[in-house]
């Protein structure tokens, strides 16, 4: 029972519309920023390297390079001080958590692009069998 009254009182704070991004993936992430009496929005690029939790305590971790040096930030995904996240690229990884991205530097940070062919509608790999004729 208590489960349920959790469950209605976190879906209030949910955001409708959260765009679907994966580890790997180069994202903008727009934030709200609060300068005296004004608001302006702060666009933090870089590559999503975890994504933890789940309902409204859901959060992800952005890394980028900044003059020569790492910055990682985490960011909750329902946070009313996000505008927007934007996909820039896809990459492909094949861990949970990219953390050895940490102990790299230079050109060894780059993942690879998740391409979308639309060609391969098929499983198999390599060319098709040729048909018998008879």
């Amino acid at each position: 029972m208590s489960s349920k009254i959790l469950a209605a009182v976190e879906a209030s704070s949910l955001k409708p519309e959260v765009p679907s991004f994966d580890i790997g993936d180069t994202v903008d992430v727009h934030t709200r920023i609060l300068e005296g009496d004004k608001e302006r929005i702060q666009i933090f690029n870089g590559v999503v390297i975890a994504k933890a939790g789940s309902g409204s305590r859901e959060t992800f971790t952005v890394r980028r390079i900044v003059a020569g040096e790492g910055v990682e930030r985490k960011f909750p995904l329902h946070s009313p001080k996000i505008a927007t996240i934007e996909v820039k690229r896809s990459g492909v990884a094949r861990r949970a958590k990219l953390y050895y991205l940490r102990d790299r530097s230079g050109k060894a940070t780059r993942l690879k692009e998740k391409r979308e062919d639309a060609g391969s509608e098929g499983k198999g790999r390599g060319r098709k069998k040729a048909s018998a004729k008879a």
